[in-house]
């Protein structure tokens, strides 16, 4: 059973060996079939303070992620308000405890929330709820048929000492990997902007953006298929471009706002959209499923308005022709 082979490698099972430029790669030995969730924006704080984030959707959020016993959860980013406030973190201890009664992995990236205050109070906080990255800001996870890329984009994502060691990773991806994973907060593309034309979003910066050139020019050279999972808007976007596909997941309670969407996208809503991604990965396939949560009526009303097939791409492939969605 994956679950039960995923929670006897969980961390203290985990191999881990130490990398160059204050790295780390953990690896989970499970096998495909296999599924996970991504998330993020979740902004764990006081659950009376309604004004930070909406607590009644974090809850549900939680729940319902742990009923669907991922073999591990990533986050995108924002898992609290306030980094530098121990009672944030209290909060993410308290509303997640479901997660480790299950032994359920947690492979998180920093968002700037998680970095609000002194940095060396907020990372204080953030490591010591996940020991098993040992302080490392970027790092890699090794499950199965897939390799997850977990980058800062509070540093520059292309270029010292992270973006050495992602071109190193990138690199030397292992032949038996169909998927590549890129996780952080900072989306390299999206439809909102700074000009929050409905109340909320965020442009897509320089730097997220030579990161998704820099994918896209390798993705035609690169058998594993590229994946890219951001957060930061909070809704759901779903972009592609040059064979990778980018997912912004910011729907993790923080409140959420519709946004504009560019018409050639190929996700279309002017809702607001909380969400979890359940992503369900098999041998040289994958299928990513928006699962949305809407609290409106007063009880729990589930849809799944996205849902895209992805297959890896053979080297000398950028992958087009390989997606296919409902």
């Amino acid at each position: 059973m994956l679950f039960v082979t995923a929670v006897v490698c969980s961390f203290t099972g985990c191999t881990r060996k130490a990398a160059a430029q204050n790295s780390v790669d953990l690896k989970l030995k499970i096998s495909d079939p296999f599924r996970f969730v991504a998330y993020g924006d979740t902004r764990f704080h006081d659950p009376a303070d309604t004004e930070a984030a909406n607590p009644a959707v974090r809850v549900a959020l939680v729940r319902a992620i742990a009923d669907v016993n991922p073999a591990f959860v990533c986050f995108t980013g924002d898992i609290v308000y306030n980094g530098f406030d121990v009672n944030d973190w209290k909060v993410w201890d308290s509303e997640t405890s479901i997660w480790r009664e299950k032994n359920i992995p947690i492979f998180p990236a920093l968002g700037n929330h998680d970095l609000h205050g002194e940095e060396k109070i907020a990372l204080g906080n953030y490591f010591q709820r996940f020991p098993e990255l040992k302080e490392s800001r970027f790092y890699s996870v090794r499950a199965a048929n897939t390799l997850v890329l977990v980058l800062d984009s509070s540093l520059d994502e292309t270029s010292g000492p992270q973006g050495e060691w992602l071109a190193a990773k990138l690199d030397k991806i292992p032949s038996d990997v169909d998927f590549v994973f890129l996780m952080f907060h900072h989306p390299p593309y999206t439809s909102s902007s700074d000009g929050k034309k409905y109340g909320g979003g965020h442009s897509a910066r320089t730097s997220e953006q030579h990161l998704g050139k820099m994918l896209e020019d390798r993705q035609p050279h690169t058998r594993a298929r590229f994946v890219v999972f951001s957060g930061h808007v909070h809704n759901y976007e779903r972009h592609e471009y040059g064979g990778v596909t980018y997912f912004v997941s910011g729907g993790g309670a923080a409140h959420a706002y519709p946004i504009e969407r560019a018409p050639d996208d190929p996700f279309q809503s002017k809702e607001v959209n909380y969400h979890y991604l359940l992503v369900e990965v098999d041998h040289h396939a994958l299928k990513v499923t928006m699962n949305r949560l809407d609290l409106s009526s007063g009880k729990a009303t589930w849809t799944q308005p996205d849902s895209v097939k992805i297959g890896f791409a053979a080297r000398g492939n950028s992958g087009e022709g390989s997606l296919s969605s409902r």
